[in-house]
């Protein structure tokens, strides 16, 4: 497996600091990292929506001989799916072994992607402007400062480049389907895996994204329906939605 040139990979564990990122939300999906690619285990869910996913971002930006960032990839589901539609990936997260699992997957698929150990802030100082498209999945939620985080993808996008998010909304709705529903009735995921305070509603997402120099083209929400393992764009957003929008 090759680094695509176009990325800096000067980046290690140790460069790590802990300013934007939760050491207890990077551990709970490390302790997910060996069932990261069992379609039938914890991680049911991200295999089954990540073709819709995957449909929305490369209807929206044609991914053929694009240079993309995944970032919070974790074992590389997403991330692999769009280095099969023709584009050059690269993959970062701050979990040491979502990203060692995600980097035998690419040796043993034999897809060149290139994974790095480092939070945003850290890499795109090397790679400021690099990229075409952003995808940033149901990361948000999970950082202590979303807002930074948006500014850094902004930061890491070329001019005119797509930014796509995927994240949940905060009302009674998203409550019972993504906690009381996926986490504790289903068991979907782990129980904790979601902090309800941390749920963004879109109105605060647009404001946020037009504050770092964003236009926001489109928000499409996402439904998933767990028993039959389908999942479609709808246009309400009340519990998961996807976001794109464009530098």
């Amino acid at each position: 497996m090759t680094t695509p040139k176009a990325f800096s990979m000067n980046h290690s564990q140790d460069n790590i600091s802990p300013d934007n990122i939760s050491p207890e939300e990077v551990a709970k999906f490390e302790r997910l990292a060996q069932d990261w690619w069992d379609a039938s285990g914890p991680m049911q869910a991200l295999h089954d929506i990540n073709p819709a996913r995957l449909a929305y971002i490369s209807a929206q930006a044609p991914l053929p001989g694009r240079r993309v960032l995944d970032v919070g990839c974790g074992g590389g589901i997403l991330t692999e799916a769009l280095a099969r539609q023709g584009a050059t990936v690269q993959g970062l997260d701050a979990g040491v072994e979502v990203i060692r699992v995600a980097q035998q997957r690419a040796l043993d698929t034999g897809l060149e992607i290139a994974y790095s150990n480092t939070r945003l802030e850290d890499f795109v100082g090397n790679n400021t402007g690099n990229f075409d498209v952003i995808t940033c999945m149901e990361l948000l939620e999970h950082v202590p400062d979303p807002e930074q985080l948006l500014h850094d993808c902004g930061r890491a996008l070329a001019p005119g480049g797509h930014l796509f998010l995927a994240t949940i909304n905060r009302n009674l709705k998203s409550y019972a389907g993504a906690i009381l529903g996926a986490e504790r009735l289903l068991r979907l995921l782990p129980a904790g895996t979601h902090d309800y305070a941390a749920f963004i509603r879109p109105a605060e997402l647009q404001r946020w994204l037009r504050g770092v120099g964003f236009k926001v083209l489109d928000i499409r929400g996402l439904l998933y329906v767990p028993g039959l393992r389908y999942c479609a764009l709808i246009d309400d957003p009340g519990v998961n939605y996807l976001v794109h929008a464009q530098r």
